[in-house]
């Protein structure tokens, strides 16, 4: 039981520092000289690299939203996770936990749907890293949360 909850501690830590990184990094969008993350288009010209504030769209806010809302429900479950273990009478289920890590991974989904549908259509513009990674963390987010609606404390 205890490499169960270890492994699942361990899953919760890669996806919360998975969404911080996708969040957090400045590659959603990667093209030639330039990359575009949630808060700041960046260029590099004549040596220097130069940055400039994202546009401040409503899908943009919306996306950048919904990731820091990700990123707060991943850290609350985690939170969640280590008072339940103990305090958590025995046999019972780590439903709050679950309910939050769900929640995380909807908000993810909602953010990397809205971004990859509302990015400009440009064809020298490809989707960077932490795009990706926001991707990944989507279905281990949602993993992790079944896992804890299915997970019961024992001795």
């Amino acid at each position: 039981m205890l490499l169960i909850l270890l492994g699942v501690l361990v899953l919760h830590l890669i996806i919360l520092i998975l969404l911080i990184v996708s969040t957090a990094a400045s590659a959603w969008t990667v093209g030639g000289d330039r990359s575009s993350d949630l808060w700041y288009n960046c260029m590099t010209t004549n040596g220097g690299y130069h940055c400039k504030p994202a546009s401040n769209e409503d899908w943009l806010q919306a996306v950048q939203a919904l990731m820091i809302l990700a990123v707060l429900f991943c850290f609350f479950s985690l939170i969640a996770f280590v008072y339940q273990l103990f305090r958590l009478v025995k046999g019972g289920r780590f439903f709050f936990t679950a309910i939050f890590q769900i929640l995380a991974s909807v908000f993810v989904m909602c953010g990397a749907i809205i971004y990859t549908v509302m990015s400009p259509d440009d064809a020298k513009v490809v989707f960077g890293y932490a795009y990706v990674l926001a991707w990944v963390a989507f279905p281990l987010c949602l993993i992790s949360g079944l896992i804890y609606i299915v997970l019961r404390k024992k001795e």
